[in-house]
């Protein structure tokens, strides 16, 4: 056997940390020997707080990453070698997973990088009772692991035999919940690319009875960011709606926790608003969302109480577990789109069971049925929101520890926020410091900065009043930023 190896220290090595959803690293960087260490590691941690015990099931699944089936081996060893059983799902969304897994009280795990290039690969750890917290990583990184003595890629057949019923239990919670054939007359495109729930979305969709039009299904994986949305993304929505008489395009990221959701014009809605559609939808009375979400959701008035918390779905399902109870709907959204719900939800007697975890097909859902329902378009149904728009964008390859240096600077000195920034915004009217800088303007434009938790990114949020405007705004802080390098 190798010597003991404690997971911080092999977090420095191997440069494979945990971020805002899961631990994620390069292809390289993430080896046999690492990504068996770090599941041996969740599951002594969810052991020693008496949540599994020896013998039980870890439900487990992948997206459709060159680099996945690797990693799927390596931690389905490592669940055999700690004493349980491995439910292989195949190939699904990682709520599709979450939600499987929390109906039958067991642990579950998810091989993906999400967005991020193919390049790199990421794991996601849960729990019986959901998604892993930020206490839960820490506990993770003091465990000790002994290694075995060959990890190399081990036989394939390990993963030979696939439980269809964990995207039979996704497909129902859908179908049973939301009215019979109430997309009947939407034709809609399914932008499919290697999105690990393509499938399964345009499935739901048809049996909900909307008319689709599969769109650019790729064997190759693309890295579709619902919050930095690739140019090439943008040209492809706008000439698919020239082409066709859809009433929306629908896509998700590569684990589809995410939504990507397109008006009848090809135009993409921000993750941020389609959260509020979704909520309001839903009729959430406690919506918790991070600090960089649009402040249309409080300029609205539709809900009782918003709580603002830092970026990442941990932050915000431990914020959720907070309002939990009595009478509260509680649900949750992140600006990339993806919806949590900690209670469950009554429609009409039908009933949505939570699911603490990010979820794109809910609010894909949400927000086509809720314009069916009222008779108009998507782009109309934005139209009774407040005007307040939001862009995003990032600076691939910026080192974190740079990006976060600049960033305490800008903290620290005021003047250093107006002699950046003044030009574009005029004066500061307030900071917020939740997760990283959020400034408020006087004219109430928002410029918030951070650095990513799952790449060396620098990311770029910015609210205005216009479309236009933050578009505008957000070009011209990512060429200030740019200098920084």
């Amino acid at each position: 056997m190798s010597e003991p190896v404690k997971i911080s220290e092999l977090m420095e090595s191997s440069g494979v940390g945990f971020g805002t959803s899961g631990a994620r690293g390069t292809v390289v960087a993430m080896s046999n020997d690492v990504c068996y260490a770090y599941t041996r590691a969740f599951i002594m941690a969810l052991e020693q707080e008496n949540r599994i015990q020896y013998g039980d099931v870890i439900a487990l699944s992948g997206d459709l990453r060159s680099s996945t089936p690797r990693i799927l081996v390596a931690v389905t060893r490592a669940v055999m070698d700690a004493g349980y059983r491995v439910d292989y799902i195949g190939r699904l969304p990682s709520p599709a997973l979450v939600y499987y897994a929390m109906q039958r009280n067991n642990a579950s795990i998810m091989v993906t990088g999400s967005h991020i290039p193919d390049d790199r690969n990421g794991i996601k750890f849960n729990r019986p009772d959901g998604e892993i917290l930020k206490e839960d990583e820490q506990l993770i990184k003091q465990q000790i692991v002994i290694l075995p003595e060959s990890l190399a890629d081990s036989d394939m057949s390990l993963l030979s035999e696939i439980n269809s019923d964990a995207a039979l239990l996704y497909k129902s919670r859908y179908l049973d919940f939301f009215p019979h054939l109430c997309l009947q007359g939407m034709h809609v495109g399914v932008y499919q690319h290697s999105g690990v729930g393509r499938d399964i979305l345009a499935d739901i969709l048809q049996s909900l009875g909307a008319k689709v039009t599969c769109l650019a299904r790729s064997e190759s994986f693309i890295p579709v960011d619902t919050e930095a949305i690739r140019d090439e993304d943008v040209i492809l929505a706008r000439k698919w709606s020239e082409e066709n008489t859809f009433d929306a395009i629908v896509s998700t990221d590569g684990d589809a926790d995410r939504p990507l959701i397109a008006d009848e014009t090809g135009c993409w809605l921000r993750g941020d608003i389609v959260g509020v559609i979704c909520a309001h939808y839903l009729g959430a009375n406690s919506v918790v969302t991070p600090v960089s979400s649009n402040t249309a959701v409080e300029s609205c008035g539709w809900f009782e109480n918003v709580s603002r918390t830092q970026i990442g779905s941990p932050y915000v399902i431990e914020q959720m577990n907070k309002l939990v109870g009595g009478s509260n709907i509680v649900l949750g959204y992140e600006a990339n789109g993806g919806v949590l719900t900690a209670s469950d939800i009554s429609i009409s007697g039908r009933v949505l069971k939570a699911l603490p975890t990010r979820d794109a097909l809910l609010p894909i859902l949400a927000v086509l049925i809720s314009a069916k329902g009222q008779g108009v378009s998507i782009s109309e149904l934005l139209s009774f929101l407040p005007h307040r728009y939001t862009a995003s964008g990032r600076l691939q390859e910026f080192p974190t520890d740079k990006s976060r240096a600049r960033i305490k600077l800008l903290i620290e000195n005021e003047s250093e926020i107006n002699k950046a920034f003044e030009s574009c915004c005029g004066k500061m009217s307030k900071m917020d410091t939740t997760d990283g800088l959020r400034i408020i303007f006087e004219n109430n434009e928002i410029i918030h900065l951070r650095p990513s938790g799952n790449a060396p990114e620098l990311r770029c949020y910015n609210e205005a009043s216009t479309m236009e405007r933050a578009e505008e705004l957000n070009q011209l802080c990512l060429q200030i930023l740019s200098k920084w390098r």
